[in-house]
């Protein structure tokens, strides 16, 4: 399974999204943390067990918006 995952920078941190999930929205003051959360989200949301690894790749960005995908094996 991919989705996708917008991170953007705001004045006071970094809100990231999946856009596939409504109200899917996590903030934090790191880039890092912020993709933490959402990434634990979106297991929460597919009820995919924590221990589950995932790969979380850069697709394209900017300076303050880039875009990932989330690739999940659900048979791992």
């Amino acid at each position: 399974m991919i989705l996708n995952i917008n991170s953007l920078k705001t004045d006071d941190g970094f809100v990231c999204s999946i856009p596939s999930f409504t109200d899917c929205e996590v903030w934090a003051h790191t880039e890092e943390e912020a993709l933490e959360k959402i990434v634990s989200l979106a297991k929460y949301y597919l009820k995919i067990d924590e221990s589950i690894k995932v790969k979380l790749d850069l697709t394209r960005g900017t300076f303050n918006h880039k875009n990932y995908k989330l690739i999940i094996d659900k048979l791992s």
